[in-house]
């Protein structure tokens, strides 16, 4: 059984969710686009937002990303073959961002994400995260469900 969603919350406050549609271009804008959209499907997965993993895998695939990185996005730590040291760098620090306020980023976490990222592109990869860490809360709350039909990654 389908479940329906609690409230259209896009229709209901157009303004707030342009705003955060602008934020989320906003927020990435300088980096590498798969690697925006792996942490988006990976911090989706964290939170739990089954809309938010559909869009954000189709968009992968649509980058002809090999299908078994995304079957393997959880084990990330571990899969090697296909998330680089700069990609394990920025998925970790995307979950360390993403696990305020229960822990904060370490210093370990936050250096050896400087390794790998001018710090203008740490600021938006951050920026990132709480961007898609609100549309998770704003899908999951309202229970957005997956479309039917894949979703069409434009």
């Amino acid at each position: 059984m389908e479940s329906q969603p609690r409230l259209a919350y896009q229709a209901l406050a157009p303004r707030a969710t342009q705003a955060l549609v602008a934020f989320s271009r906003a927020a990435a804008s300088t980096l590498d686009r798969r690697l925006h959209e792996l942490v988006n499907l990976r911090i989706s997965q964290v939170n739990g937002c089954a809309f938010c993993m559909d869009m954000h895998a189709a968009a992968l695939l649509k980058m002809d990303v090999d299908p078994r990185a995304l079957h393997v996005l959880a084990g990330w730590r571990e899969a090697h073959r296909f998330f680089d040291a700069k990609d394990r760098a920025a998925l970790a620090w995307a979950e360390a961002v993403n696990a305020v306020p229960h822990r904060s980023p370490s210093d370990a976490e936050f250096e050896e994400a400087r390794r790998h990222f001018r710090d203008e592109e740490l600021a938006e990869l951050t920026f990132a995260v709480g961007a898609i860490r609100a549309w998770n809360m704003l899908n999951a709350s309202f229970h957005l469900p997956v479309p039917a039909k894949p979703y069409a990654v434009g």
